[in-house]
């Protein structure tokens, strides 16, 4: 099969019917994992709130002086990770604003101190986070990278990859990361054996053009090193921020969800998102390409402090996947899968 350009995934995205794409990138996602749709336990700690980037989409961060303000202990993160294991998670993603003068070893402390009390996957720290650590340390993304995955990191999340073309990065978080950076931080993550997820986030004002362009990046950079284990689309949550605006539809949402599977046909996985569309939108999601459901998010704060917040269970995202026909199964980090639900429900 040719592979779809620029032009058309741009097009799709302006006249495409989402039914059709629904089908198309549905039945790619069905030859590629069959019913089956996995999603992962894991817990989020956000170790800070405080955050010198300031973006203008983020209801998350403080200033440093702000009375609501907080830096987690060691003992407080622990504390975290500990309730994670213990409620069956396998994997922790620690991300936070760019504290203004930790330095490298807190965070190499941070790792080192999760490794030796518990078994389980880190998957954190996103590539702003990454980028700060490395300034603030003088010394390269790769030597910076090197350090933490000897501490004890295993993976990067693709937060702050928003939409990766500077024009619209400009506009919504001038402070924060630009295009290449973001890309050389994962370049870098995978050039050491460290594999990432990427993610995009649609409705902060781009246009369809400025979507694909962002597709193109990561399709580009995942033919050069393969690391990208999975891309996932979030959709920009308005409340409480600076940049305000209305939350995209549903169909957009779906629609473009739909060209991500078509378009980059080189990431394994596509992660739906319940997280930002709610557990309806989320059901649909496998029958528009989707093979993945994410976390039931142990803790979540980011997309709360948005106004956006639906709560989760084991038990209620089997329900929500076999309720639709799927074959529900709870995976690992690398998309091992590590427990499967019974068989698809009856939904006759």
């Amino acid at each position: 099969m040719m592979r779809m350009n620029a032009k058309e995934a741009e097009q799709l995205l302006i006249n495409g019917d989402p039914i059709q794409l629904g089908q198309l990138a549905g039945a790619e996602a069905r030859k590629r994992f069959g019913d089956r749709i996995t999603f992962i336990v894991d817990r989020n700690i956000n170790y800070t709130n405080v955050c010198v980037n300031e973006c203008r989409f983020c209801a998350f961060f403080r200033r440093k002086e702000s009375k609501d303000a907080y830096l987690l202990t060691f003992d407080e993160i622990l504390g975290k990770v500990r309730e994670a294991v213990d409620a069956g998670a396998t994997q922790v993603m620690i991300q936070g604003g760019l504290y203004p003068d930790l330095g490298l070893e807190y965070y190499e402390k941070m790792l080192r101190l999760i490794k030796e009390n518990f078994k389980i996957t880190i998957h954190s720290f996103t590539a702003t986070e990454i980028q700060h650590f490395a300034r603030q340390a003088g010394i390269s993304i790769l030597d910076c990278l090197k350090r933490l995955q000897a501490a004890g990191l295993d993976s990067l999340p693709g937060g702050g990859a928003e939409i990766l073309v500077d024009e619209v990065r400009q506009r919504v978080s001038p402070k924060k990361i630009m295009t290449e950076d973001w890309l050389h931080v994962m370049e870098c993550a995978h050039s050491i054996g460290m594999e990432s997820t990427a993610t995009m986030v649609i409705g902060l004002g781009e246009t369809m053009a400025q979507r694909v362009e962002h597709m193109e990046r990561i399709r580009q950079l995942q033919d050069k090193t393969g690391g990208f284990r999975a891309f996932i689309t979030w959709s920009f949550q308005p409340g409480n921020t600076e940049l305000g605006g209305e939350k995209t539809s549903g169909w957009d949402y779906m629609r473009n969800l739909a060209i991500t599977r078509l378009y980059m046909d080189n990431v394994p996985h596509i992660q739906g998102s319940w997280v930002t569309q709610g557990e309806r939108i989320g059901q649909l999601t496998p029958a528009f390409g989707a093979d993945d459901l994410g976390s039931i998010m142990l803790e979540e704060n980011v997309v709360k402090a948005a106004g956006t917040a639906y709560d989760m269970s084991i038990q209620k995202m089997v329900d929500m996947i076999q309720g639709a026909g799927w074959q529900a199964a709870q995976r690992d980090t690398e998309y091992n899968v590590i427990k499967t639900y019974g068989g698809k429900a009856d939904v006759r």
